[in-house]
C-alpha cells in the first residue's frame, strides 16, 4: 500500500516537473541557451489562469487562455532579447535570461500585478473523479495533472515527429546555419519553439497553482533550478531524457522522504542526484557523449 501510494504520488510530482522542463529542453535544443526566464513564464501562466478562472469559473477555458498567453509571452521574450543574441557566445544570453527572470519576478510582485500576497486557485479537479483502489488513491486534482500532462506530451511528440515544424526544430538543433541554408525559416521555427515551450510552462503553472490552491509572484523560484537540474540529468536538449529525469527525480525525492524523513530539505535531494549524475554520467541519462 505505502509503496504503491508513494509511487503514484511520485508520478504526479514528476508530471509537474516534466511540463516545466519540457519547454526548457525544447528551447535549449534549438538555441543552446539555458532559458532561466522560462520560470517567469510559469508564474505568469498561473497568474493568468487564476485571473481568468475568477472571471469565468471554467478551468478548461482558464487553462487554454493561460497557455496561449504564456506562449505569446514566450515569443515576445525571444523577439526582444534572444533574437539579438543568436550569434554571440552562449554565456551572454544566459546572463540576459537570468537578469530577465529577476526583473520579471520583481515586477510581478508590484501591487498593480500579483503583489506580495498569495491568491487561492479553488478550481478543484475540474469535474474529474477521485480514484480509490486497495493499493493507492488518486485525488481528482492529481488525476487532472496526470491527464493534462499525458495529452500535452502526446501532442508535443506528434508535433516533433510528424510535422514539418518538428523536423525544422530537429534540423536547427543540429546546425542552425545549415538549416537556414536548405530553406528553413529560422525565425519562424524558433518563435514557434518558444510558443510551444512557454505554453507548456503556463500549463504547469496553472496545474501546480490548482494542486496547491496557491498562486504567488515568486512561485517560479523553485522550478527555475529544478527544471535546470532535470535537463542536465536527462541530457541537454533531450526531450525523452527530460521525461525520464523528471520521473526519476520525483521518485527519488518521494521515496527518500518517505523512508528517512526530512533529514535533508526535500529540494536539496535534487542537487544530490545531480552531483552523483555528474560524477558517473556527466552527459546525462540520454545525452550524447
Amino acid at each position: 500500500m505505502d509503496f504503491a501510494q508513494n509511487l503514484s504520488n511520485a508520478i504526479i510530482l514528476g508530471c509537474t516537473y516534466l511540463l516545466m522542463a519540457a519547454g526548457l529542453t525544447m528551447v535549449y535544443g534549438v538555441l543552446k541557451v539555458l532559458h532561466i526566464a522560462h520560470a517567469s513564464v510559469y508564474t505568469i501562466g498561473a497568474f493568468v489562469g487564476v485571473l481568468v478562472y475568477s472571471w469565468v469559473g471554467n478551468f478548461w477555458l482558464s487553462l487554454l487562455i493561460a497557455m496561449i498567453f504564456s506562449g505569446v509571452f514566450g515569443i515576445l521574450i525571444y523577439r526582444f532579447s534572444y533574437y539579438y543574441l543568436l550569434d554571440v557566445p552562449r554565456t551572454v544570453p544566459l546572463i540576459a535570461s537570468i537578469g530577465l527572470f529577476v526583473m520579471l519576478t520583481d515586477l510581478l510582485q508590484k501591487p498593480f500585478l500579483m503583489g506580495p500576497y498569495q491568491r487561492a486557485f479553488p478550481a478543484g479537479g475540474a469535474g474529474l473523479p477521485r480514484i480509490d483502489t486497495p493499493w493507492f488513491s488518486i485525488t481528482s486534482k492529481q488525476l487532472l495533472i496526470f491527464s493534462v500532462t499525458i495529452v500535452l506530451m502526446v501532442l508535443v511528440y506528434l508535433l516533433l515527429t510528424r510535422t514539418r515544424i518538428g523536423l525544422g526544430w530537429q534540423a536547427a538543433s543540429l546546425d542552425r546555419e545549415m538549416a537556414a541554408a536548405v530553406g528553413i525559416n529560422l525565425n519562424r521555427i524558433i518563435a514557434l519553439n518558444f510558443f510551444i515551450g512557454s505554453a507548456l510552462a503556463g500549463a504547469a503553472g496553472v496545474l501546480v497553482g490548482i494542486y496547491n490552491n496557491s498562486v504567488f509572484a515568486t512561485m517560479g523560484d523553485l522550478p527555475s533550478y529544478k527544471a535546470f537540474i532535470i535537463i542536465v540529468l536527462g541530457g541537454m536538449g533531450s526531450l525523452p531524457g527530460a521525461i525520464l529525469a523528471s520521473l526519476l527525480l520525483a521518485i527519488v525525492e518521494n521515496f527518500l522522504v518517505a523512508s528517512i524523513g526530512y533529514v535533508l530539505p526535500r529540494d536539496s535531494i535534487a542537487f544530490l542526484v545531480l552531483i552523483l549524475m555528474l560524477m558517473f554520467r556527466p552527459h546525462g541519462l540520454l545525452g550524447q557523449e
